[in-house]
Order: structure tokens, then C-alpha cells, then sequence
């Protein structure tokens, strides 16, 4: 393709792009044949297999309760709560199926001991939620299962126990991103963010997370601060000072990061905790931490801005269930949010109360975690709220499962997966791959104009970033290499970059696209080097 044919897709998504690639792709190995790898999306190809096992087992096992009460074929009725912890131990006995119903039976006796939890009480939570015979009951999250996964989410962003007093209160939900449309939309309803608000974003960062505040139920005003590449990716003083500008209302990040797949050091965290907590008390916080499980010490804001942070996570890349859609959005029982909305004008907080009123006697008591899940259903259909139980259920077990992996064997897995992957990747791209805790390998970010100079020099590099688009390079990769990667760019990366997702292809397929992507720019070099003769 020219530049011509390929600029109108400037504008484009990267994940729309994608698409366009993919069809580039897919006609090529029509033609030539091939096959064609797909690095362009971060659906990992890796899951946890012994939760489901043991979800399946449950399922078993509560429905065969349900059948027990009725003589009539096909029918079953919702079983009992007493007794029901003896039942389920009775049956994972007789199952004796290995590790699954081994894990199960363990998880019922942690979560008794560990968290206080009634064996009945929770037993008949998890298996009537499997049933998916009653409504999500509170709609928010289950009682039991909030323990847990609160639980799990404190190990995993605040690893050395969240240093603030009270508790953080859950909401369940389908997804990261589903969490965060949940988030803006309450905090416009509620009367926080307006048109015209000004966001800081830290970039470069997941690209629909660039397109939210453009929509026009939102229409605000981005301020973008900035990672640096020649700091691995850690933000410099003068991009967290962007911060102390009174005009923002709100910090919105991915952490760890994507696509550049780090975390931030204990410099940068200390940076953004000192200028909200001595110059910007008043700013809300935002962050997504979807990718916190896949480096080891992880510390989020939600442990040094306990009050200033909403959180959310999804449990779909860790444990391989992005098409279960399991999310969780977190916020402190004391947090900025529930004050800003206290300090509205009565002409305000009248409005809001009318709009509640529907669903509490008490309407200026609701907590802005609860007028989440009412908005989620535009508060008249609030009583249908809330994540599936079903959903809920097999949450609350890959949380116990997290929980009691007391060496980490799950995670090391995965972590030395991912490894392997990028090394695959770099030792065929012939350029240096940096390593360190921070990282979490998940993406890489190639910059393709820096390792351009490194390998050709700088005349070519800056012919290759002037006369050509890295949108070129990449319809040049699907179509020769049948090889689909995105656009850096995209994502508010360096122009002359692109993203690769190490999490959905085997290993060797690595090998495979580090090679590719050298080819490609072997063939803009030899081009190049034709010329300047």
C-alpha cells in the first residue's frame, strides 16, 4: 500500500485497524498461503484450568440437590442453606476427582478459617449462585464473596496490608472496561465531572481509554501526562507536576501499564502521592489494574491514596477468562467522591435525591459505590443489578485460588511464559530488550525508529520516520509476513512504533514475528541503500 491508501486509516482505532489488517492478512494467505499470526490483541491463550474444574464440579453438585426434591424429570428446586456445607463435603468424597474437587474442599475449609465465614452461609452462596436461580442478592456483590475478593484484591495491590483505616467496599462487575463506563457515567450523573471538565490521562495508554472523554455524554478536556521511553517508561518530575493544575478533576491510568507494560517505580509512586496529598487533596483517581498480578511486588495508589482512588480490575487476563467478563470496581468506605457529593448546592443534591428516591427512603445516604450499581441500571431497574451469579461465583473461587497458591506456582507459570515469549521476540529483533521487576511483559512496545537507527544508522531512520508511516509498515507485515501487530501511535505511543501482544500466540510464534518485522525493515533499508548509491 501507498501513503495515500494508507493515511485514511490515521484516524482510525487501533482495534479497528486491526480488522483491516487482518483481512490484508487473510486475502494474502488466500493467495499465497501461510499462516497467519495475530499479535494484536491480548486475549490470553493461557487459563487456569483447576477453577473451572472445580466450578463444573459445583455445578454437579448443586444441581444434583435441586433434582433431590423432586421426582419429576427436568425439574429441580432451589436447595436448602442447612446443611448444605456437610452435603457438598459428603459429595467431593465420593467425587474424589483429583485436584479439582481436592481444591474445592480446601477452598470451603480456608474461607471458614481464614475469614470468619459460616460453612452453610457460604457454601449456599456460591452453590445457589452457581445455579443462576436467583437474583444477584445484594446486587452489588455477595456478602461472602466480597470478604474474598477483597481479600484477594489486598494481596495483590497492597501486599504489605492497605494501610488505611476502614474498608474498602466492592462492587462486581463485567470487566475492567465496563467498570470504567460504569465510573464516568456515575460521577456525570452524580454531578463531579461536567462537560467540559479538564482529565489528566497517563499515556501512552490503553487507546479506547483515549476515546471515552471524546464521547459526547462526556465531552471533556483531555491533559495528557506523559511516560518517557528513555526512562523505561517512568513518568519525569515535570509531567507529575501537570498534576497540581486545579482545573483537572481527575487522574485516569492503566497500572501497570499498557501497552508499555511496566509498573511504576517506587520514585514515581512517591511523586504522584506527594502532589496529591500536599497540593491536590481534592483530585479523584482513577486507575485500572487489570495487569497487576503479572509482576511481583506490585503497589497500587489504591494503598497510598486510599481515599482519592477508585479501582477497578478484571480478573481476564490472569486467569484467562476475558470471555466471562469478571470485574470489580473498589473504593474506599471513606473516599473524596462521597464528600464532593456532600458538598453540592441543595438546588444539586435535590436533584439527585429525586432521582433516588425511588430506591431509598434515605436518598442522600446512598454511598456513590451503590449509586453505581443503581446507575448501572438507571436506578429505576437497579433491583436487577449487578454481575450474574454464576459470574460472582467463579470470581470469588479463582480468588481463593490466588489466595491459597501460597508459592506462587501459578503465577511463576505464566511470568516465565511471558519471558520466554519476549526473549523469543527481541533475540529476532537483534536490538537489546530491557529487563527488570518493573516489567510485566505482557505488550512490547517496539519503537521501530530507534531500533532503525541502531541497526542501519541515522540517515536511514530519519528517511524511514519522514517518506513513510508506521501504519505502511504494518499493512507491509500483514501482507508479506502475515503478521498483524498495532499501531503504537494508536495508544499515544511514539509515531514510529508498534505494539505487540505477547500473550495470545504460542512461544515460537514470537520467534517467528521478531524475525518478521527485521525482514520488513530490511526491505525499506535495502530500498534505502539503493538510493543514497
Amino acid at each position: 500500500m501507498t501513503n495515500e491508501k494508507t493515511k485514511k486509516y490515521l484516524a482510525m482505532s487501533p482495534f479497528e485497524l486491526k480488522n483491516v489488517l487482518i483481512e490484508t492478512a487473510q486475502k494474502s494467505a488466500a493467495e499465497h498461503g501461510g499462516k497467519m499470526l495475530n499479535a494484536g490483541r491480548g486475549n490470553p491463550n493461557f487459563l487456569n484450568t483447576t477453577v473451572r474444574e472445580a466450578f463444573s464440579y459445583l455445578n454437579l453438585f448443586v444441581t444434583g440437590l435441586a433434582a433431590e426434591k423432586t421426582s419429576i424429570n427436568d425439574l429441580g428446586f432451589r436447595p436448602e442453606k442447612k446443611g448444605i456445607a456437610k452435603k457438598l463435603d459428603a459429595f467431593l468424597k465420593k467425587a474424589n476427582a483429583g485436584k479439582a474437587t481436592e481444591f474445592l474442599n480446601k477452598a470451603v475449609k480456608f474461607a471458614e478459617k481464614e475469614y470468619g465465614l459460616d460453612p452453610d452461609e457460604f457454601v449456599f452462596e456460591i452453590s445457589d449462585a452457581a445455579l443462576g436461580d436467583f437474583y444477584p442478592s445484594p446486587s452489588r456483590i455477595f456478602p461472602c464473596t466480597e470478604k474474598i475478593v477483597n481479600a484477594y484484591l489486598t494481596q495483590i495491590l497492597c501486599p504489605g496490608g492497605h494501610p488505611a483505616k476502614g474498608k474498602f467496599d466492592l462492587f462486581a462487575v463485567e470487566g475492567a472496561t465496563a467498570a470504567m463506563v460504569y465510573i464516568f457515567n456515575s460521577l456525570k450523573e452524580n454531578k463531579i465531572l461536567h462537560y467540559g471538565d479538564h482529565i489528566a490521562i497517563i499515556t501512552p495508554i490503553f487507546s479506547p481509554y483515549l476515546e471515552i472523554p471524546h464521547l459526547s455524554d462526556y465531552r471533556l478536556v483531555e491533559m495528557f501526562v506523559e511516560q518517557n521511553e528513555d526512562m523505561e517508561w517512568q513518568l519525569p518530575d515535570s509531567e507529575v507536576e501537570k498534576l497540581k493544575d486545579r482545573k483537572i478533576k481527575a487522574l485516569f491510568m492503566v497500572h501497570p501499564t499498557n501497552p508499555t507494560s511496566v509498573k511504576f517505580n517506587e520514585k514515581t509512586m512517591k511523586k504522584i502521592a506527594e502532589v496529591v496529598k500536599n497540593d491536590r487533596e481534592d483530585l479523584i483517581v482513577l486507575t485500572d489494574t487489570v495487569y497487576a498480578t503479572f509482576v511481583d511486588g506490585f503497589h497500587s495508589l489504591v494503598e497510598v491514596l486510599p481515599h482519592n482512588t477508585i479501582c477497578c480490575y478484571s480478573y481476564s487476563k490472569y486467569f484467562g477468562v476475558t470471555g466471562w467478563r469478571l470485574g470489580v470496581i473498589m473504593l474506599h468506605e471513606h473516599n473524596i467522591i462521597d464528600k464532593k457529593i456532600k458538598e453540592l448546592s441543595a438546588h444539586e443534591i435535590a436533584e439527585l435525591d429525586k432521582k433516588y428516591k425511588m430506591d431509598s427512603a434515605t436518598p442522600e445516604k446512598i454511598k456513590f459505590i451503590d449509586r453505581l450499581e443503581m446507575d448501572s441500571r438507571d436506578v429505576a431497574l437497579a433491583h436487577t443489578g449487578g454481575l450474574s451469579c454464576p459470574q460472582q461465583a467463579i470470581m470469588c473461587l479463582f480468588s481463593l485460588f490466588n489466595l491459597m497458591d501460597d508459592t506462587l506456582k501459578y503465577k511463576k507459570s505464566i511470568q516465565a511464559t511471558l519471558r520466554k515469549r519476549i526473549k523469543n521476540l527481541y533475540d529476532n529483533l537483534g536490538i537489546k530488550l530491557t529487563e527488570g521487576p518493573d516489567h510485566t511483559y505482557y505488550y512490547s512496545l517496539v519503537d521501530i525508529g530507534k531500533m532503525a537507527k541502531e541497526k542501519y544508522g541515522e540517515a536511514f531512520a530519519k528517511e524511514l520516520c519522514q517518506d513513510h508511516i508506521m501504519i505502511e509498515f504494518l499493512f507491509k507485515l500483514a501482507k508479506e509476513k502475515l503478521t498483524i501487530c498495532l499501531p503504537g501511535a494508536g495508544f499515544r505511543g511514539p509515531k514510529w512504533s508498534l505494539r505487540v501482544s505477547l500473550a495470545n500466540l504460542d512461544d515460537d510464534a514470537y520467534t517467528t514475528i521478531g524475525r518478521n518485522i527485521n525482514d520488513v525493515m530490511k526491505e525499506y533499508y535495502e530500498v534505502f541503500a539503493k538510493a543514497s548509491r
